[in-house]
């Protein structure tokens, strides 16, 4: 299979190869900007940065973003539906929402400028993966009120490649689609992927066959060990696309083909800090914690010192100046604590694809037996393997030995565990049932 190549620095734009002198003095710049915009135009802000005795003409440099409030979802739950827009109704083109499933929907909004600024940044991400105007893109994202799908659609128009509007579901037609329509690049979450490799092999096909070259996955946490497993099933290359609604979409940041070691954050358009989640004290570069960004070009919905949940760390830029995001090992709200012991659902997913026989499709179910909390790991069998007592035993091993925990583990029959079209839901916690 032929890949995709990346981009010669000539194509690129030429922030993405600034100096680092140049790109701090345009985040400060614009940063000056988007305090006193949103100081200006939004209660909350306004209301937490005077509480914080703090005012936008105190800021003159990035270490001075520290002075200032966070803000996080219950903020925009709470001003639920446009209590944090910045400008008047009639600039705004578009709303997105987020599906509202525990508590109030989250609603962002955008003007003309911010969808541009958006496309822009899709289009750079995909190009940023190896794709050009002369592929097609496959996007499996859903569309809607979500941001996936129409934020991968701009991005791909933006850039001058041929879309197909697929969204999620119909997993059998997605296969006819990718191959009849011949696909270069697919957009979607990791583990939808591995359903379409699943219906690929349902029907007899080899998904190494697929006209696919590169799949750009996003939307929920992922490790390195299932892009082994992808690329290895459909011989693509796996990139890393991150974002979210309330900063903007897909596209904040992007690992870049060449490199494949982390998302570039696209630094001209948002401002990262990495904080300790108790304390809120600002982390240096490559200590980890909770990631937080700030806009330096949104007007209808700014944000400032957005706590996203998500964990990460800063790394110093490779393929461009920008600096890099180490892939998202969880959330702050999805850790678990069993029997003392921290543990996200991605370290679980890890091991469970380094063991032979399994698939990389699984939950992890957490009951309470009197006063403690006890840990099963539902996973499905491979479906070329018929794994034994010993799997589940040399999976309960690595488990113990490298996390600390004892686990229950119990391999089903492949296709026995819901797919979801979005995010995948890794843990159903039956303490709260």
């Amino acid at each position: 299979m032929m890949r995709l190549t990346p981009p010669t620095h000539a194509e690129l734009d030429p922030i993405e190869i600034a100096s680092r002198d140049e790109i701090s003095a345009l985040q400060v710049e614009r940063l000056k900007t988007s305090l006193a915009h949103s100081y200006a135009n939004v209660p909350l802000f306004k209301d937490r940065f005077d509480a914080a005795g703090v005012h936008p003409e105190d800021f003159h440099s990035l270490e001075d973003l520290a002075k200032f409030p966070f803000c996080k979802k219950q903020d925009l739950r709470d001003n639920y539906p446009f209590g944090m827009v910045a400008v008047p109704k009639s600039d705004i083109v578009r709303f997105h929402a987020s599906s509202g499933t525990t508590g109030r929907a989250t609603v962002v909004a955008y003007t003309q400028n911010d969808i541009d600024n958006w496309a822009d940044l899709g289009a750079r991400s995909i190009r940023a993966c190896g794709g050009t105007r002369d592929h097609t893109v496959h996007v499996t994202y859903g569309y809607g009120l979500f941001t996936g799908g129409l934020g991968a659609h701009y991005g791909a128009e933006r850039l001058g490649c041929a879309v197909v509007p697929m969204s999620g579901g119909q997993t059998e037609r997605q296969v006819q689609v990718i191959n009849d329509f011949g696909a270069d690049i697919i957009m979607v979450t990791p583990s939808y992927m591995l359903a379409i490799a699943e219906e690929y092999e349902r029907q007899g096909i080899d998904p190494r066959k697929s006209p696919l070259k590169a799949g750009i996955f996003g939307a929920e946490p992922w490790t390195n060990a299932m892009r082994e497993q992808i690329e290895d099933r459909f011989d693509i290359d796996a990139l890393d696309i991150y974002g979210l609604s309330e900063v903007m979409g897909p596209g904040v940041a992007v690992e870049c083909l060449e490199s494949k070691d982390g998302p570039v954050i696209w630094e001209d358009h948002f401002y990262p800090e990495i904080i300790d989640p108790d304390t809120g004290e600002v982390l240096p570069d490559g200590e980890q914690g909770e990631l937080v960004f700030s806009s330096l070009t949104k007007e209808a919905f700014p944000v400032i010192r957005y706590r996203t949940g998500d964990l990460s760390r800063l790394l110093p830029g490779t393929s461009r100046s920008m600096r890099r995001m180490e892939k998202i090992t969880g959330r702050t709200d999805d850790m678990l604590i069993i029997r003392g012991v921290n543990l996200f659902p991605s370290q679980v997913e890890e091991l469970v694809v380094q063991t032979g026989g399994l698939s990389a499709h699984y939950v992890l179910e957490v009951r309470r037996e009197g006063a403690l909390d006890t840990l099963t790991v539902r996973v499905e069998r491979d479906l070329s393997a018929t794994p034994d007592d010993a799997t589940a035993k040399e999976l309960q091993h690595r488990i113990k030995g490298v996390l600390g925990v004892s686990a229950a583990i119990d391999i089903c029959e492949p296709g026995s565990i819901d797919r979801s079209l979005g995010k995948a839901k890794r843990v159903l916690d039956l303490r709260k049932i």
